[in-house]
C-alpha cells in the first residue's frame, strides 16, 4: 500500500513548478544530446554517421558551439515547466483523490499507476508544443544560417506555416509517451520511498540522499517506458511538413526499415545519464519546496 498525502493544489503548483525548474537545469544538456542522436540522418553507404554516440555528440557540440550549445532550446521548457509540473502534480493528486472512498484511504500501487497516467494526460497539452519548439531548436547546428532565432521566432514561423496544428504537431505521440511513462514515474517513486522508509518512520521524513535516490530511479523507470515513443516523437516533430502523411505509423515503419528495432532506443545512454540526476533534482526540489510551503502556510 502506498502512503497518501493531503493534496493542496496551490502548494503543488509552486512546489511542482520549482521541481520542474530544477529538472530542466540539471538535465537539459543531455536532453540536447539525446535529441541530436535521435534525429541525425541515416549515414549513406561508406560514410560515417554525424555522431558516433553520446560522448562523440557531446564532444562535437561543445567543440563547435561551446557549452551554451548544450542549452539550446532551454527557454521553451523552462517557460513551460511551472504550469506543466503544476498540472502534472495536480493531475496526479486528482487521480489519487478520485480513487479514494475516504480522504485518508491509502492506495494500491495499481491505483498510484492510474493516477500517474491521468497526470500524463493533463500535461500533454502543455508538453507537446514545448517539445516541438525545443526539438527544432536543439537540432540547429552552430553557424550563421539558422532557421529560428529563438523560441518565439520558432512559434511565429510554425504558426505562419501551419497554424496551431503545426505548433501542436506530435501531440498523439506525446500522449503515447507520457501517459504510461507518468504512471511508472509516480508508482516507482512512491514505491521506492516506502521501501526506503525505516519501520516506524514516515516517508515524508526521508533523508535528502534517499529522496535523491528514489527520484533518480523514478526517472530511470519513467524513461525505460518512454524512450521508444520519444524517438518517434522527436523524428516526427522535426520532420519537414508532409514527410509523414500517415502520422506516427509512417515514422515507425521508416525507423524499423532503416535502422531496425534497436533504433527505437537511440539516445538511450544520453537519456539514462540525464534521467537520474534530472529527476533526483526534480523530486528533491518538489519535496523541499513542499516542506517550506507547509511550514509557511500550514493551513493553506
Amino acid at each position: 500500500m502506498a502512503e497518501q498525502a493531503t493534496i493542496s493544489p496551490l502548494k503543488n503548483f509552486f512546489a511542482g513548478g520549482f521541481g520542474g525548474v530544477c529538472l530542466v537545469l540539471a538535465g537539459h544538456p543531455l536532453d540536447t544530446i539525446k535529441v541530436r542522436l535521435q534525429t541525425q540522418p541515416l549515414a549513406l553507404p561508406g560514410q560515417v554517421p554525424e555522431y558516433a554516440g553520446t560522448f562523440d555528440c557531446l564532444k562535437k557540440t561543445v567543440t563547435h558551439e561551446g557549452v551554451k550549445g548544450l542549452y539550446k532550446g532551454m527557454a521553451a521548457p523552462v517557460l513551460g515547466v511551472t504550469p506543466m509540473f503544476a498540472v502534472c502534480f495536480f493531475g496526479y493528486g486528482l487521480g489519487k483523490k478520485l480513487q479514494q472512498r475516504h480522504p485518508n484511504d491509502s492506495l494500491t500501487y495499481g491505483q498510484i499507476f492510474k493516477a500517474g497516467m491521468l497526470s500524463g494526460i493533463f500535461t500533454s497539452a502543455i508538453m507537446a508544443p514545448g517539445e516541438r519548439v525545443k526539438c527544432l531548436l536543439q537540432i540547429q547546428a552552430g553557424g550563421n544560417k539558422k532557421r529560428f532565432a529563438g523560441p518565439l521566432d520558432c512559434i511565429r514561423q510554425l504558426y505562419k506555416e501551419g497554424g496551431l496544428r503545426s505548433i501542436y504537431k506530435g501531440t498523439a505521440l506525446t500522449l503515447m509517451r507520457d501517459v504510461p511513462a507518468s504512471g511508472m514515474y509516480f508508482m516507482s517513486y512512491e514505491g521506492l520511498k516506502n521501501l526506503l522508509t525505516p519501520e516506524g518512520s514516515s516517508a515524508s521524513d526521508l533523508s535528502v540522499l534517499r529522496v535523491l535516490f528514489a527520484g533518480g530511479m523514478a526517472g530511470i523507470f519513467n524513461w525505460a517506458v518512454a524512450i521508444p515513443p520519444d524517438v518517434l516523437k522527436s523524428r516526427f516533430q522535426t520532420a519537414p511538413e508532409g514527410k509523414y502523411p500517415g502520422g506516427f505509423r509512417d515514422v515507425l515503419r521508416e525507423v524499423l526499415r532503416e535502422d531496425g528495432l534497436f533504433s527505437l532506443y537511440k539516445g538511450f545512454n544520453a537519456v539514462m545519464l540525464r534521467a537520474f540526476p534530472a529527476n533526483a533534482a526534480c523530486f528533491l526540489g518538489f519535496e523541499v519546496a513542499m516542506k517550506m510551503l507547509n511550514w509557511l502556510f500550514p493551513t493553506l
